[in-house]
C-alpha cells in the first residue's frame, strides 16, 4: 500500500515545549488554545504529545483550556453542510443522544481538543453544543456554571477566562477560530434565535429549546488583523505552525469596540 512521505519538521515533546516557551507561554497562567495539529509538522506521538508539551510549559499551577464543542447536537432543520431530508427531522430530534460531558465526543474540533477531553483529571462544561474542557487547578472554576441559554457569553467559560486574565494561543489557527471573540458579540446589539439540543435531566432525556444570542465568525480575520495592529500579540512558530499568543481580555475589549463600529448587528 502506497503512502506519502511525512511532512516535517519532526516535532517532539521537547521541541514543542521549547517553541512554546520561546513564543512567550509561561507557567502558572490560564490559556485557551486553538490548534491545527497537521500544521505543526510530523508530531511524534500525535495530539497527546501536544497536550503534554502545553502542560509542561504551564506547570502544575497552570490551566489548559480548549473548546470541545459538539455542534452536531442541534436542530436538523438548520443543518446545511450537508442538509438532511426534512422527513427525517422529527426522528432525529427524537433520537439524538443527549449531551454527556463524560462521553459526548467533540465535533469538528480536531484531535487536540479531543485528547484534552479524555485526559485524566479533565473537567468539561455543561453546554450541549459549546462546551470547554480544562486541565489544571482552575479547571473547575472556569468550566462551572455554563448556562444552557448562554453558549459563549457571560455565563460561559469565556467570561471566567476573561476574569482570570487568561491568554489565547492560536497554533496554526487564525482569528476565525478564536472563540473568545464571540464573548464580545454578547455585549453589542445582536439578534437572538431559538437554539435546540438533546439534554439529560433528572427526569431523563429531552429535546430542549432555549433563546440565545446568534453569533458567527464573519469578519473575525479582519477584526484580528486590526487587533494585531493595535495591541501586543506575540508571533512566532511552533513546529511549522504560525502561532499567536495574546491576552484574552485585550482581545475581547478590542472586539467589542470593533464590532460596534463595523458589524453593528452582531451575528447573522
Amino acid at each position: 500500500m502506497a503512502t506519502s512521505a511525512p511532512t516535517g519538521p519532526l516535532c517532539t515533546r521537547e521541541t514543542l515545549t521549547r517553541d512554546l516557551r520561546d513564543l512567550g507561554l509561561r507557567q502558572g497562567g490560564a490559556v485557551l488554545v486553538h490548534t491545527s495539529l497537521s500544521s505543526l509538522g510530523w508530531v511524534c506521538g500525535g495530539a497527546p504529545t501536544v497536550v503534554r508539551a502545553l502542560l509542561d510549559v504551564l506547570g502544575r499551577t497552570g490551566t489548559l483550556v480548549v473548546p470541545t464543542h459538539s455542534a452536531d447536537n442541534s436542530d436538523p432543520a438548520a443543518w446545511a453542510n450537508p442538509p438532511v431530508p426534512e422527513a427525517w427531522w422529527p426522528r432525529i430530534r427524537a433520537a439524538m443522544p443527549p449531551y454527556d460531558p463524560r462521553t459526548t465526543p467533540t465535533f469538528g474540533m480536531g484531535a487536540v481538543p479531543e485528547a484534552v477531553r479524555n485526559w485524566p483529571g479533565a473537567v468539561r462544561s455543561a453546554h450541549p453544543q459549546s462546551s470547554f474542557a480544562a486541565i489544571g487547578p482552575r479547571a473547575a472554576a472556569i468550566t462551572d456554571g455554563h448556562a444552557l441559554d448562554c453558549a459563549l457569553g457571560e455565563r460561559s467559560p469565556l467570561a471566567r477566562l476573561e476574569q482570570a486574565g487568561a491568554q489565547v494561543l492560536l497554533l496554526g489557527a487564525g482569528f476565525a477560530s478564536c472563540t473568545a471573540l464571540h464573548l464580545a458579540e454578547y455585549r453589542v446589539p445582536a439578534p437572538r434565535f431559538d437554539n435546540a439540543f438533546a439534554v439529560l435531566t433528572p427526569d431523563g432525556r429531552r429535546w430542549h429549546t432555549v433563546r440565545d444570542v446568534s453569533v458567527n465568525e464573519e469578519r473575525f480575520d479582519e477584526l484580528g488583523a486590526d487587533f494585531e495592529r493595535e495591541r501586543p500579540v506575540a508571533r512566532g512558530t511552533v513546529g511549522a505552525a504560525p502561532a499567536r499568543l495574546f491576552a484574552l481580555p485585550d482581545a475581547v475589549a478590542h472586539a467589542e469596540r470593533w464590532l460596534a463600529d463595523n458589524r453593528p448587528y452582531g451575528g447573522g
